[in-house]
């Protein structure tokens, strides 16, 4: 019910982009992101062959900070999220939330048992194309390549959608939102634009790395025949040794504070969840794309018989 109301209540927020500049309230800052997105949307679909359908062309002004909250939930010595399962999308390594109070409760209660826990907001609104789902104030805050990226993410998940497969799905969507943020930066001879999303995505690539070698790391860990509580000292110090690395690097290069918000507040299994969710397969699909000449019709074409065959089999392709 919960779902039901938050879903429709959102839904009731859209107006068509014109409505909403034609409003007496709108400011002029509103007006320009807005034709910003209406340029950005034609792009996904004119460029990036993207579904061309009425998704992220209205707006919805909300009245909190983000459209939902997810709750990632993962046990103390283990790297594998909890799933919650639903009718269209299959399950999935987390549960949303309208209301960030909810999120908080659901939350409290695995916590209290030891479970670790991340509540995070999540920017953007999708139903897969079921709905024609629109761009939320809280996606405007976004920097432009962000805020395109972020598009192209959310339409990616409309062409290839795998249930129950989240590391597939999100990290496909990953690679056409990294592909088409750079197409779109050259296609604005934005020079100033490509070299800054360029060394920020070096950055995430050894943001990602660093994750992984800490996933290695704790697996074994949990593995081990360590009795609970070394285990719970030897996992304290593989994250602070992982939030000094943070520290240093951001004092070689203050471009790596804008990781800072990760770092806030606990690390634990569950905030290396929901990276590993939206990175594992991201190189399987940046060679697929080479391999298809970076051409977004054979890319998406190739990723729908691998999730054919990811479907069928019940299990990962080979990567």
């Amino acid at each position: 019910m919960h779902a039901s109301f938050g879903h429709l209540d959102l839904m009731a927020k859209r107006q068509s982009f014109a409505q909403a500049v034609s409003d007496a309230n709108a400011t002029a800052e509103l007006r320009a992101h807005l034709q910003r997105v209406a340029d950005m949307r034609e792009f996904a679909s004119r460029e990036l062959g993207l579904p061309d359908n009425d998704s992220y062309r209205n707006y919805a002004q909300l009245d909190r900070d983000y459209p939902v909250w997810n709750v990632w939930v993962t046990p103390e010595f283990d790297l594998h999220p909890r799933q919650s399962c639903f009718p269209i999308v299959g399950c999935v390594p987390y549960r949303g939330y309208y209301s960030m109070q909810l999120a908080d409760g659901y939350a409290a209660g695995f916590k209290a048992s030891g479970d670790d826990v991340l509540v995070g907001g999540v920017t953007a609104y999708s139903t897969l194309g079921y709905f024609d789902d629109p761009v939320t104030s809280a996606m405007l805050r976004l920097p432009e390549e962000r805020l395109a990226g972020l598009i192209f993410h959310e339409l990616a998940h409309q062409v290839v959608y795998v249930k129950g497969h989240a590391t597939f799905n999100e990290s496909f969507a990953r690679v056409v939102e990294i592909e088409g943020t750079l197409r779109w930066l050259q296609s604005r001879d934005d020079e100033a634009g490509l070299a800054r999303y360029r060394a920020a995505l070096q950055r995430t690539d050894v943001f990602f790395d660093e994750v992984k070698a800490v996933r290695v790391q704790l697996a074994s860990l949990y593995a081990s025949t360590a009795s609970a509580e070394q285990k719970r000292q030897a996992k304290k110090q593989v994250f602070e040794a992982l939030r000094e690395a943070h520290r240093a690097r951001k004092t070689l290069d203050p471009a790596w504070s804008a990781f800072d918000p990760w770092f806030a507040g606990d690390l634990n299994n569950a905030k290396l969840a929901a990276v590993s969710t939206y990175f594992d397969d991201v190189e399987m699909f940046r060679r697929l794309f080479g391999m298809a000449g970076k051409d977004f019709g054979a890319f998406y074409a190739a990723v729908l018989l691998k999730a054919a065959e990811l479907d069928n089999a019940g299990a990962s392709p080979a990567s």
